[in-house]
């Protein structure tokens, strides 16, 4: 088993926990006291023997989607918890992705001031990122993950055995989300994960599988180094969002359909490099790689019809905008990345492939 240690505030630590087939010894993590569980219809389907360890008036399901990310379904939950007379001394679980783990921990920070979770993370993006750091949120017309606090589990307990049940959208999902941890994986003095995905036969599905225990570890094992240094996003984890302000504009501007998160974040990646290597930030030899290695993985390869002047109106709602310039992480040398926030609207426009 691979474990790492967050150093959060307050003295308090957050413990992942990596290993095959974890999810089915989960009690040997829990504690005397009460557990409310939170999924959503998919899952509770496919894995039937998890509820079963939880009181079945403590089982809180949602439904499935990412449209489904938002204030309604926080306010069903939150509301399903304090019918069921939560303390303060009981924890909440999440099983699920990123939406199930994003809106059960921001119901977890909330509801009687902050109760104890636990993430269990079932697809590959919940596993190498969104379980981690204590990001938690739901999202708005104007925009993605808008509402939110930063909240940390107590343990995250991830079994990459789950990823034999996703789809292929959702497994895409999770490597548009890998690739970005490549990409800046120097500005977190490592190389060793980019190496390894140029490596990989791609058209060899079960060889990337094969990796992904020692994959997952290498993401969680960076975000983990990430968030200790920087908790609330002030500087050095700002690094984790290259492509996500492309990414959340072209989500809300699809109305979430079409593309997962991931492929998302791939396209903007794509848009990134684009601007900077029209800016001249970066050389024609490495704005190649990062495409080629997108492309490698079969990530961009879906026609979207974006109207440029309304991706860009959205992506100034971005939490990251400051005084109204929009913050943006571009590529500057191989495997990393800085921050600009002076990039004119010509330039903008002209990133957009």
């Amino acid at each position: 088993m691979n474990k790492i240690t967050i150093k959060n505030n307050e003295n308090t630590e957050s413990e992942i926990f990596i290993e095959n087939d974890i999810s089915k010894k989960i009690q040997d993590f829990f504690e005397d006291k009460r557990y409310f569980l939170i999924t959503n219809t998919t899952l509770a389907k496919l894995y039937p023997e998890i509820l079963y360890k939880f009181n079945k008036k403590r089982i809180i399901i949602i439904k499935d989607g990412e449209k489904y990310k938002n204030f309604k379904t926080c306010n069903y939950i939150l509301n399903e918890l304090l019918k069921e007379k939560i303390e303060r001394k009981d924890c909440i679980v999440a099983l699920g992705g990123g939406v199930v783990g994003d809106m059960a921990a921001y119901c977890a920070s909330t509801i009687l001031r902050g109760v104890e979770l636990i993430q269990i993370p079932t697809t590959l993006l919940a596993m190498c990122d969104s379980s981690i750091g204590g990001k938690t949120g739901y999202n708005t017309p104007f925009g993605k993950n808008l509402i939110g606090t930063f909240y940390c589990a107590k343990k995250i307990i991830i079994d990459p055995q789950f990823i034999n049940t996703l789809d292929n959208s959702n497994y895409k999902c999770g490597l548009g989300e890998i690739l970005k941890y490549a990409f800046i994986e120097k500005s977190c003095k490592n190389k060793k994960l980019y190496n390894l995905l140029n490596f990989l036969t791609i058209n060899q599905t079960q060889d990337v599988k094969n990796e992904m225990p020692y994959i997952i570890t290498c993401c969680a094992s960076l975000k983990a180094n990430v968030v200790s240094l920087d908790k609330k996003e002030n500087n050095l984890r700002k690094i984790l969002n290259l492509g996500h302000t492309y990414a959340h504009a072209i989500e809300t501007y699809l109305k979430y359909k079409k593309i997962s998160h991931g492929e998302a974040v791939s396209y903007g990646i794509k848009y990134a490099a684009q601007l900077s290597y029209n800016l001249s930030k970066i050389d024609k030899e490495y704005y190649n790689k990062i495409n080629f290695l997108i492309d490698k993985f079969s990530l961009t390869n879906k026609k979207l019809k974006l109207k440029k002047e309304k991706v860009i109106e959205l992506m100034t709602h971005d939490k990251k905008v400051q005084n109204g310039r929009i913050n943006l992480l571009l590529p500057v040398a191989p495997l990393e990345v800085a921050l600009f926030d002076n990039i004119d609207l010509p330039s903008l426009e002209a990133s957009l492939l």
